[in-house]
């Protein structure tokens, strides 16, 4: 898939000092940033949508006193 982005030049100019300086390309930077840095994208944007779910009330929630009770973890 092909994408197409627009970069701040100051941004630009590390990225390409970067490929110059190590041999690799700027696309694989870019492809390295973008797999590293989606997972905590994931991981923020869906817990907020997650807790603004639980604030409407419309995802089920669970004590932590329930639920060492339902793993018996209170023995």
């Amino acid at each position: 898939m092909t994408t197409s982005i627009r970069l701040a030049a100051d941004i630009e100019q590390r990225l390409e000092f970067l490929a110059e300086h190590t041999g690799r390309t700027k696309a694989y930077y870019l492809r390295e940033i973008i797999t590293q840095g989606i997972e905590d994208m994931e991981d923020y944007y869906l817990a907020a949508d997650t807790l603004e779910r639980v604030r409407k009330g419309q995802e089920r929630v669970h004590s932590a006193a329930s639920v060492r009770k339902d793993l018996g973890l209170d023995d």
